[in-house]
């Protein structure tokens, strides 16, 4: 029987106005229906920020230390809770075993950090230039943060969002992706056994139309943060910003590898293939463009090959090497592509095709011969499908690295240390790897790209995710 779950809010869990409600299933079995939810509208979102408004004022004078307790005993719970919480997530999203339990474990670390710097936030003392005088400045909450957060990673964006801006004292309204909200919920039952006031976290599931923009746009919202498209991303910045709200986007990539000569061929094989390949690919911060130097370039593109053909397909609770796409249309586009690849030229190396099995299985994808202009190295992708650039030197893989509208993560494999530092210093990303794959990243330092991948606005994560959700005031005492 399926789970029958509910909207958040006030303290409350409760069913939509509307009385109608929408599935999740498990990708690797499609017809198996995990759990429904509401598909509640603009007037169940407006419910929920009013909600997060009137308990805002009473969460933002509660003091660090408090908000930071409660904060460390949901990732207790959260820990307490990472099996079903790991098997919930394969459900819904279709990460391996492994893959979903290193995403919750990240849900717990996130919460556990927040917890502990919530007792730094405050301000700071400053010499005044007269005498008789304090100068000083005190860190407020911004009021009420409305969260839009993605399917791909449906735990960890989710808390890297919510635990920053509970720690600075925000009340949240958090819309979760449709296809996978079910550890959002989770996390919500946490924060409430864990003891947060009623109304501070508030969960709305239903169409981005509805929900998410009623969030963007409405007065009571202090702040937005994003996680999605760049089409809709840039939607949610324009009607965010129309009356002066605070707004952070993180979109998308077409993240670049360079290999250079002086490369271990196979070690970076084996580097591009996690970042191409794992999470099947669905992650922005994925592998999407090996940049090879042409000396070493025929004895990668073996190398790739053959760990792309090593990779066993499978539910992700039996723990294989890749699951499913998430859905019928994300295994559609990513198949497109294929084609798109085959149309321009580009020479299919291996897999790119879908397994005669159920669900939404598709082997991973190489192509070599691929030219920069090409749509295959220009275009997000968000499968796991590589394509592989030649190159003549290292100057011209920088330029064709940064040949792109994105400018999320990019990485280098080389043993020659002046190019590992041209690489930091010349490449449009926001995160930069030496000899290390492209995903993945740290919680206690700043995420985020350029360009077309970010509003450029704020960082997320570490000091900078509390930077986001509060803001500072000086006083001038005089006695």
């Amino acid at each position: 029987m399926p789970d029958q779950r509910l909207n958040y809010i006030s303290g409350e869990w409760c069913e939509s106005h509307t009385g109608e409600t929408f599935e999740t299933t498990d990708p690797a079995i499609p017809g198996d229906v995990v759990a429904t939810y509401p598909e509640s509208d603009a007037e169940d979102t407006e419910r929920a920020i009013n909600a997060a408004r009137e308990a805002s004022g009473e969460w933002g004078t509660t003091p660090g230390p408090e908000r930071g307790r409660i904060l460390a005993r949901t990732g207790s719970l959260l820990k307490e809770r990472k099996d079903e919480l790991t098997e919930l997530l394969v459900r819904e999203e279709g990460k391996t075993r492994s893959e979903a339990g290193g995403e919750v474990q990240r849900a717990v670390d996130i919460f556990r950090y927040y917890g502990s710097k919530a007792s730094d936030i405050g301000g700071t003392i400053k010499s005044p230039s007269a005498r008789d005088t304090k100068l000083y400045t005190k860190t407020e909450p911004l009021g009420v943060a409305g969260l839009i957060t993605p399917w791909n990673y449906p735990i960890a964006i989710p808390a890297w969002k919510i635990a920053p801006a509970l720690a600075a004292g925000n009340a949240v309204v958090i819309k979760p992706a449709t296809l996978a909200p079910g550890v959002v919920h989770e996390m919500a039952s946490a924060l409430e056994e864990a003891g947060l006031p009623d109304g501070v976290i508030n969960v709305v599931t239903g169409p981005g139309s509805e929900v998410g923009e009623t969030i963007a746009g409405h007065e009571a919202v202090d702040a937005v943060s994003f996680t999605g498209s760049t089409a809709v991303g840039n939607t949610v910045y324009d009607t965010a910003t129309e009356d002066g709200k605070r707004v952070q986007l993180e979109m998308g990539g077409k993240n670049p590898t360079v290999v250079s000569d002086t490369a271990d061929v196979d070690k970076a094989a084996r580097i591009v293939a996690s970042g191409a390949f794992g999470v099947t690919g669905q992650a922005c911060t994925a592998t999407s463009r090996a940049i090879v130097h042409e000396d070493v370039y025929d004895e990668f593109v073996d190398a790739v090959v053959d760990r792309a053909a090593a990779i066993e397909h499978g539910h992700g609770l039996d723990d294989p090497s890749m699951g499913p796409h998430v859905n019928e249309s994300e295994l559609e586009s990513t198949l497109e592509y294929v084609d798109i690849a085959r149309d321009e030229g580009a020479t299919l190396e291996y897999g790119g095709s879908t397994l005669d099995r159920e669900g939404y299985f598709v082997e991973p994808a190489v192509f070599s011969g691929v030219d920069s202009e090409m749509r295959i190295a220009q275009e997000e992708v968000f499968g796991p499908v590589l394509a592989v650039l030649p190159v003549g030197d290292f100057d011209e893989a920088l330029a064709v690295a940064n040949d792109v509208d994105y400018g999320l993560s990019a990485s280098v494999v080389t043993d020659d240390h002046t190019e590992a530092n041209r690489f930091a210093e010349e490449i449009e990303a926001g995160v930069v790897k030496i000899n290390e794959k492209t995903t993945g990243v740290e919680l206690h330092v700043p995420f985020g790209g350029v360009k077309d991948s970010s509003s450029e606005t704020y960082r997320e994560q570490g000091d900078a995710g509390l930077d986001f959700y509060s803001i500072s005031k000086t006083v001038y005492d005089n006695y």
